[in-house]
């Protein structure tokens, strides 16, 4: 529940402090006073875009706390434990029974705001999900409602209480649509495959037949470089071979040399070992006359050879021209990737095979679930309509006649396949319409209130705000709706701003917002009444400005009757 009220810097409000009790209470105050001011902080603390215009006149911010007691009365205690585990699900420090659960936001004057939940800094996001866990502010907007299609059926999943089944509704929901289109994008994959194939066939094959090898081009490259050079390579190694001959005297001399050496080398007086060094050099040299005599012997001119390698590397170079490549090795990948296509493509009529049986599967568990969901709604719709009928009959709609209307839709939503519409008449054998087409606006603040009753039973939330929810209706129903909103106080906290003093009568706690003027500035204030406060307040609203002795007799009647 609302324990404590901070508001500063926002709008009229400088500064203002209040606590609110547990029950049923009600706020009131002339038209203009300041308490849709009130409503606005609150709901900008349920995480609403904040406008720097909403801050009070010369500010640099303002700043909206409120402080929530999680121990509610029993109808509050599953809400209690699903605050505690959302609290520490997101890593926020969690409050014992009676600490007292803060949130606050502050908005500065350049537009910039800040969240906080316990002091730690959070998102928007965040800041609306504990908001709607923990208060629901009912405005005159929100009479609108009855004509979303999407509100009804929420009417109708929370008094089925199927949350359990309609999570596993979302669940096959969700993988059926996620089939669907996996389905969708191989059939598109598969006909622009069929397409390309006779194409990917010609290329493959074209490859296939190439043979190509690692490095081949490069290999060749350097073969048809000595193909072509072959006359030039004979001349130059028959020149190195008769240089490097015996007949020359180039190894002779050589050999001559180190025989002289090697007969002195011990006198020498050097520790250089010369004779080593020259004998080394002429076996090189040596080795190297063999090796030059040898590749001039096996040196011939090979015209067949070289036609065989320029008619293969004009093979490779056609295919890189033609697909734009490089190496032999980019071309071997394409083959690769072309054969794995080829192979993909083969294989797509068992792969859309298998998928269409995964979508045949999924649609029928989606059937079966969206069926079991439509009877759990439909399961409540008596009682929910024989309880509306009977608290509007009581709010002085005699002859009101409420019927939930199913009808199948199409195809499957992700709330189910479940059109619901709530159809009603305000007269006797009147036509049974949607309700936003025939319902006035006092029957629409009747409606609703009943709703919100109903709802009250099975949602957790421990505080509800009503907004002027009276508008439209006076006298003997004003005071039927306001014993509806104090029956409600027993279980949950109420708090209902209103202008009819039945419903202000009713109170546990009465609550005024008023204006208040100072040197430089007019100024909200709220403040809590007293029993003496109260009676003359209340007096007031059943009077005027002018408090007649019959007005406080009424007044004192009124509060006696609660």
């Amino acid at each position: 529940m609302l324990r404590h009220l901070h508001i500063q810097n926002y709008a009229l409000i400088r500064e203002l402090d209040i606590d609110f009790a547990t029950g049923f209470s009600v706020i009131t105050g002339e038209t203009g006073a300041g308490k849709s001011i009130i409503l606005g902080a609150l709901n900008l603390l349920m995480g609403e875009r904040a406008d720097s215009k909403s801050i009070r006149e010369g500010a640099p911010k303002c700043i909206i706390e409120a402080e929530f007691v999680l121990q509610s009365q029993e109808s509050g205690a599953k809400n209690q434990d699903t605050i505690h585990m959302w609290l520490q699900a997101n890593d926020l420090d969690d409050v014992s029974p009676h600490e007292g659960l803060l949130i606050r936001r502050e908005v500065n004057a350049n537009g910039k705001s800040r969240a906080f939940i316990n002091d730690t800094p959070v998102t928007l996001t965040l800041l609306k999900e504990l908001g709607n866990q923990l208060i629901d502010i009912h405005s005159q907007h929100e009479n609108l409602l009855l004509q979303d299609d999407a509100f009804q059926l929420a009417l109708v999943d929370a008094m089925a209480d199927n949350h359990t089944l309609r999570a596993e509704y979302t669940a096959a929901y969700q993988a059926y649509k996620a089939a669907v289109k996996e389905l969708q994008a191989l059939q598109e994959q598969a006909q622009q495959a069929t397409k390309d194939a006779d194409y990917i066939a010609f290329q493959v094959k074209q490859l296939q037949e190439a043979q190509l090898q690692p490095n081949e081009d490069t290999q060749l490259e350097a073969e048809l470089s000595v193909l072509t050079h072959t006359e030039e390579i004979r001349t130059q190694l028959a020149l190195a071979t008769g240089y490097l001959s015996e007949e020359n005297k180039a190894l002779s001399s050589v050999r001559e040399a180190l025989h002289a050496l090697q007969k002195v080398d011990t006198y020498l007086p050097t520790n250089d070992p010369l004779a080593e060094r020259l004998q080394s050099l002429y076996i090189e040299l040596k080795d190297i006359a063999d090796t030059v005599e040898d590749l001039a012997e096996k040196t011939d001119y090979d015209p067949a050879r070289l036609q065989i390698v320029e008619e293969r590397l004009d093979l490779i170079n056609s295919l890189l021209q033609k697909h734009r490549l490089h190496t032999t090795e980019e071309l071997l990948a394409l083959q690769a990737e072309l054969e794995s296509q080829m192979t993909r493509i083969e294989s797509f009529d068992e792969d859309i095979a298998a998928l269409q049986h995964l979508v045949a599967t999924q649609l029928q568990h989606l059937q079966t679930t969206a069926e079991a969901l439509t009877a759990s709604r439909q399961k409540p719709t008596q009682a929910i309509e024989a309880h509306l009928m009977h608290e509007l009959t009581q709010l002085g709609i005699a002859n009101a006649n409420v019927q939930m209307q199913f009808s199948p839709l199409t195809d499957f939503a992700p709330s189910g396949k479940d059109d619901v519409q709530l159809l009603f008449a305000a007269n006797k054998n009147g036509t049974l319409r949607n309700v936003a087409e025939v319902a006035s606006g006092g029957e629409i603040s009747r409606l609703m209130l009943c709703i919100k009753a109903m709802l009250a039973q099975k949602q957790a939330l421990p505080t509800l705000i009503f907004d002027e929810i009276d508008t439209g209706v006076s006298g003997e129903i004003a005071s039927r709706m306001g014993h509806i909103m104090q029956t409600m106080g027993q279980q949950k906290q109420i708090i209902s701003i209103t202008h009819l003093p039945q419903i202000a009568a009713l109170g546990s706690n009465h609550y005024k917002v008023y204006k208040a003027d100072n040197e430089a500035f007019t100024e909200t204030h709220i403040t809590h009444l007293s029993t003496d406060q109260r009676i003359q307040e209340v007096a007031q609203m059943l009077s005027g400005s002018h408090v007649s002795p019959e007005a406080i007799a009424n007044e004192k009647k009124l509060l006696g009757n609660t």
